[in-house]
């Protein structure tokens, strides 16, 4: 029986490219979203290329919201054997102008979000196993001026993958993290704003930020959901274009001298 998913935050930019890169490959999907003319747009799309989806329009903030949306996908097809917690939203500002609802309203949806879907998940993935796929971010792993709820909601979601990865090994559920830049809807404000600055400057545009395609990630998601290895968990992927980039976990520098002999050793 083809495998189901659900895929938060499918309506646009890299979630909709995964819907699309996952219906073609067979699979039955639960799609979420916070517009319904663009849940059902989606789900149309699908079904006329011959596609199996249903949509659900769910505020991956709220728990409630979360439960009843997996409750119906569970009830739909008998199993979430995937999912994608792909929602997000951005509210940029320099620490000192951030705002109390600013900050929640990024970890709500990105850091809350990912616990409240995983958690009410997890009791209906088969025994056969799963996949989760959380999405994190540069800003998560190096940081980000004028994203700190961003920022730290991505690197929450670290924690998130390297735990779980540990946790749900036994239940062959494998965990792991997408990094990925591309241009999509989110994206584009930003990079459009830097490239006029560069120009204005008349410096060359960095290489950090010529980024692939949504279609791209999509691509890489259906090829890592293909891989067969249990042992594939726990990891951070990078995904710009066709370039991929493995993070390595942090591993700690060790110093039985004192701190004197730490920082020496920090300097070189």
């Amino acid at each position: 029986m083809a495998r189901s998913a659900l895929i938060t935050g499918a309506t646009r930019g890299i979630g909709r490219s995964i819907a699309l890169e996952l219906a073609q490959k067979g699979y039955r999907l639960i799609v979420n979203g916070t517009k319904p003319e663009l849940i059902d747009s989606l789900v149309h799309e699908i079904r006329q290329a011959g596609g199996i989806a249903v949509g659900i329009c769910a505020n991956i903030a709220d728990p409630l919201e979360v439960t009843r949306m997996v409750e119906y996908g569970a009830a739909k097809y008998g199993s979430i054997d995937v999912l994608i917690h792909n929602a997000g939203n951005l509210r940029d500002r320099k620490c000192v102008e951030m705002t109390g609802e600013d900050w929640h309203s990024v970890l709500d949806v990105h850091l809350n979000g990912a616990f409240y879907c995983v958690q009410r998940v997890l009791p209906y993935m088969t025994e056969g196993g799963g996949d989760i796929l959380l999405m994190t971010s540069t800003a998560g792993l190096s940081g980000s001026a004028g994203q700190l709820n961003y920022s730290a909601a991505k690197a929450g979601i670290l924690g998130m993958v390297w735990t779980l990865a540990a946790e749900l090994r036994g239940s062959r559920i494998r965990v792991n993290g997408i990094a990925p830049a591309a241009l999509t809807d989110m994206t584009r404000p930003v990079i459009e704003h830097l490239a006029e600055k560069y120009a204005r400057r008349q410096e060359p545009f960095p290489e950090f930020w010529k980024v692939g395609s949504a279609e791209d990630v999509a691509r890489f998601v259906g090829d890592l959901l293909d891989q067969p290895e249990p042992e594939l968990t726990g990891e951070v992927f990078g995904v710009n274009g066709r370039k991929i980039t493995l993070w390595q976990k942090p591993s700690p520098f060790f110093s039985e001298d004192g701190a004197e002999s730490f920082f020496s050793a920090w300097k070189r």
